[in-house]
Formats: structure tokens, C-alpha cells, sequence
């Protein structure tokens, strides 16, 4: 009987397989849509170690080609081959792969893509590294591993956070989960956890926003879970039925807000007819947990549906029209998929709750009748493009995609979609603006340029009992920064890797959430 292969002994097939997963990352093709074929491409025992070894080579990329470059006695310019070298190095640095494994093995690798004749080149490369990987790693992990630009700009923003962030951003992130209220709460949900031996903790979020028209502070309390070890989403208890999300814990910020708002407008003019919007919904989280606060409100007969408005009179709420919007249609489609999983809307909103799907573009779409003052939207979440900064931990490949070019162009698309969306507010409504970027143009400089050319626009401060994010001029900052121990050290490239993009490939455990911004925006008469 033969035994279980382990990853100094990983078929070279699997290397290929990488290899060329990695050349069309560097083609422009996303990581999302690479991972699972390539996955599947490979027998059981190789999926762990080519999903080990893809993240981590996309992690430290940016630090393996300057390794390279000092390493190489001439330039080397063909793709393939610095491909090839820094899959190498990767394994001889940053995963437990034996050193005459990983040269030879990836020797044969650049043979079978056809570059046979660089073959002595790669291994020369490769030895050298071999003899001292303490001195090489140390070199690797001196600086940054991010392009040039996007470090230069991360200093200039962050120069206080500088080290710490980027540093921060070569590692793997947490796994977080959002319970689904409808079903369960979040200790019920760990206990089930701990049944099945998943260890977990709860992380709670604070906000706190200071109403512009009472004076008065408004405070918003949101419970995420933690993994303390990412597991797939397999061996999570009932996630087939919609008990619970992966989402992370500053992406579960959105709804809760948006939510809370809203009920300081139904608060101030009571309203039979409320009209909400999810601008950039896909893929569906943000849009679903805010459903699931919904159907939570009316379940319990509190919030939304049932406003008090003395301790004689309650307002309710007899219409909710919910649209969501998008313009991708694949995207659109993910929605619609994770909704049905969640099984949202529920039911005992359904008699009051209309949910419109539509893909669209935010920068020029107009919802029927928006002329009419009572047609225009109460509330508007917009989740805006952005560069995905914040999010490089769950998907390095973003360091190889984006470009410097990449920010004007997204600051300047949010800047559509925020002009064309404005004037669809209510007067007294507001805007929640989100995006996963840690860019200040495209975060707080955004959002002052907006409040430059909006009179009828003005900022809700967070104040200092909001404990998560750094306080901006306008808006909160959250950065994915946690405390190493013993960061970027060799890593086991084992053959049980989860298959998912949320796993921690690290043996470290980070503490912290991806890179978000919030701004809360509202609109005010023109007499204000």
C-alpha cells in the first residue's frame, strides 16, 4: 500500500500547474478565477500544497524579483523564467520543502513549460539560495513586497503605520464569521463550534456616530466571530443552511450602520413607504446581512418596522422597496446564489419587503420617478469600486494587478457614482460610503472633494467611543494591520490546506481586519 506523497515529494506537474496559474496573473487575470480550475486540475493530495505555494509565492512576489534581480549576474528579462526562479525561491524561503526537492523539482518545472535551456540558470540561482536561506530571507524580508508606487503611497498616507503595514500585508488573513440573527447568535453559534472542536472567539464592535440635528450620540454594537484557525467552509456546522457567512469583521460594520441611520429617519418623519438602496451590491454580504437586521426588526417587532415615536404612538412601517444594484452580471448572479443559501428575504418580511435586483451602471442609472421627491431613497449604502488595497492579504495577486494609473481612474469613477447618486437622496436621508481600500484618494480626500462641490451635504462625525478605525478629517479609517511574533518565518506546505481564499496559509494568527473605510454623509435642505 502505498503512502500518502508529502510536499518535498509534490509531482512536478503540480509546479507546472503554478507556473502558468502565475503567468496569467501577470497577464491581468484574477486570482478569483484561476484558483478553483486550477485546483480541481490536480489530484487531492497536490491541492494543498500548489494552494500553499501560489499564495505565498503571490505574497512575497514583489520581494522575491528584487532577491532575483540582486542574485542574477545579468538581467533577466523572459517572464517565464523569473517565474520559475521566484516559485523557487519561495520554497527555499517561505515553505518547509526539503532544498534538493525544491531545486530539482523546479528545475524539471522550467523544462516542461519549454525553457529547458534556462534550466542551469534556474538551478545555479536556486543553489546559491540554498546555501544560506537565512541570510537570503532575511535580505527578502528586510522591506516591503509591494510595487514601488503602491509603497511610496502607503508612506505618504500611512508613514506612521508604514513598517507595520506593509509588512503586515505579505501575511495571510483572519478568518471572521457573521452569524445569521435570523437563526442563531453568535455564542450560540460558537458553542456549536466548539462542539465540533473549531476554536473561536467573539470580537465586538463599537461605533458610535454624533447626530448633526439632536446633538445627541447614536451607538451601534455589531458581534463578529473569529476563527482562531481557519478552517474551510465544509466544516463549518449548518453553513449549507444559511447560519452563518464569512465576512470580515470590518466589512460587518456596513450594515449595522446603514441600519441605525435609517432608523434615525423613520424616527424624524415617520413614513409608510420607505425606499432604500445597495449601490455596487456584489457580491451579496453587505446586501444579506442588512436583510438579515430586517427580518431580525420585524421578527422581534422593534426597529425599523415598529418606530416609537412617544410613549403613545408608534410608527409603522407598512412598505420597504430595497433595490440593489450592480453592473456586472456574473456578479449579479453571486447575489442571487448566496441570497438563496441564506434563504433571503425571509419570510416574515416578505408581506412588506420588495427586494429589486437590477444590473445597472451606478453612474448613470436612475431609479423610476426619482423626479418625485416621495420616489427618492431614504437611505443609499454604496459598497464604491476601489483599488481592493485593503483587502491584499486575501488576495495578493491585487499587487501584481493594479497599476498607479489604477487609483485616478477609481477615484474618479467613485466620483461619478457619488454625483449621480446624490440627488436620488431624500432630504434628511443618508449616505453610508464604504469602500476596502487603504488609499486616502480614494477614501477621506474623496469625500472631502465631495463635500466641497455638495452645499446640501454634510459629514456625521464618529466619535471616540467607536472602537475600531483611525479617526480621519472625515470618516474612519480601518487599517489590516495585527502583531507578529514571529513573522514571514518558513511555513509547513501542508497536503490539507483548506480550498478557499479566506484559509490562513501562515502559522501565524493574525488579530486584526481587512483595510476599510467608512464615511457617513447627510443630505440637508437648502435652507439648513
Amino acid at each position: 500500500m502505498s503512502s500518502k506523497p508529502n510536499s518535498t515529494t509534490q509531482n512536478k506537474n503540480v509546479r507546472v500547474a503554478v507556473i502558468n496559474t502565475l503567468l496569467s496573473i501577470q497577464q491581468g487575470q484574477s486570482l478569483s478565477g484561476l484558483l478553483d480550475p486550477l485546483l480541481n486540475s490536480l489530484n487531492g493530495d497536490d491541492k494543498g500544497f500548489a494552494h500553499a505555494l501560489l499564495l505565498t509565492t503571490l505574497r512575497h512576489w514583489h520581494a522575491t524579483a528584487r532577491l532575483l534581480d540582486s542574485l542574477a549576474d545579468n538581467p533577466i528579462d523572459e517572464i517565464e523564467v523569473r517565474t520559475t526562479i521566484q516559485l523557487g525561491i519561495t520554497q527555499l524561503l517561505y515553505l518547509n520543502v526539503a532544498d534538493h526537492a525544491a531545486i530539482h523539482e523546479t528545475v524539471e518545472a522550467v523544462k516542461h513549460i519549454d525553457y529547458a535551456r534556462a534550466s542551469g540558470l534556474v538551478n545555479a540561482v536556486l543553489r546559491k539560495v540554498a546555501k544560506n536561506p537565512n541570510k537570503f530571507r532575511k535580505k527578502a524580508n528586510k522591506n516591503h513586497s509591494l510595487p514601488n508606487w503602491l509603497a511610496q503611497q502607503l508612506k505618504a498616507d500611512w508613514r506612521e503605520h508604514y513598517d507595520e503595514l506593509t509588512q503586515s500585508l505579505r501575511q495571510s488573513a483572519p478568518m471572521f464569521l457573521r452569524v445569521n440573527g435570523l437563526q442563531t447568535d453568535s455564542q450560540s453559534y460558537i458553542n456549536q463550534l466548539a462542539e465540533e472542536e473549531i476554536s473561536a472567539e467573539l470580537i465586538s464592535l463599537e461605533t458610535s456616530l454624533k447626530m448633526s440635528n439632536t446633538g445627541e450620540t447614536m451607538g451601534i454594537k455589531q458581534q463578529a466571530i473569529e476563527l482562531i484557525d481557519s478552517v474551510p467552509v465544509s466544516r463549518l456546522p449548518e453553513f449549507e443552511e444559511g447560519i452563518t457567512s464569512v465576512q470580515d469583521v470590518h466589512a460587518q460594520l456596513a450594515a449595522p450602520i446603514i441600519d441605525a441611520l435609517l432608523q434615525q429617519v423613520i424616527t424624524a418623519n415617520p413614513a409608510e413607504h420607505i425606499r432604500l438602496l445597495d449601490a455596487c451590491a456584489a457580491p451579496g454580504g453587505k446586501l444579506a446581512h442588512w436583510l438579515e437586521l430586517l427580518g431580525n426588526q420585524e421578527k422581534q417587532q422593534t426597529g425599523l418596522f415598529h418606530v416609537k415615536q412617544s410613549d403613545s404612538q408608534e410608527s409603522t412601517i407598512d412598505k420597504v422597496e430595497l433595490t440593489a444594484i450592480d453592473n456586472e452580471a456574473p456578479r449579479i448572479t453571486r447575489i442571487f446564489e448566496n441570497l438563496e443559501r441564506l434563504q433571503l428575504p425571509a419570510p416574515i418580511v416578505n408581506s412588506k419587503l420588495h427586494l429589486d435586483i437590477e444590473c445597472v451602471d451606478a453612474t448613470t442609472w436612475q431609479a423610476k420617478e426619482v423626479s418625485d421627491a416621495s420616489a427618492a431613497f431614504d437611505a443609499i449604502l454604496l459598497d464604491a469600486p476601489c483599488t481592493a488595497t485593503g483587502v491584499i492579504r486575501r488576495h495578493p495577486d491585487i499587487t501584481l494587478l493594479r497599476h498607479e494609473e489604477d487609483v485616478q481612474h477609481t477615484a474618479q469613477l467613485q466620483e461619478q457614482i457619488l454625483d449621480n447618486l446624490w440627488p436620488q437622496l431624500k432630504t434628511g436621508g443618508y449616505l453610508l460610503y464604504v469602500t476596502c481600500s487603504i488609499l486616502k484618494q480614494e477614501n477621506v480626500e474623496q469625500m472631502q472633494a465631495f463635500l466641497n462641490r455638495h452645499n446640501d451635504a454634510v459629514a456625521v462625525a464618529f466619535d471616540n467611543k467607536t472602537n475600531w478605525g483611525i479617526e480621519q478629517e472625515v470618516g474612519r479609517q480601518c487599517l489590516p494591520i495585527y502583531k507578529m511574533t514571529e513573522a514571514l518565518e518558513p511555513i509547513a506546505a501542508q497536503d490539507d490546506t483548506p480550498e478557499t481564499d479566506e484559509v490562513q496559509v501562515n502559522a501565524q494568527a493574525p488579530a486584526g481586519g481587512d483595510g476599510f473605510y467608512y464615511a457617513v454623509l447627510k443630505k440637508q435642505g437648502s435652507d439648513s
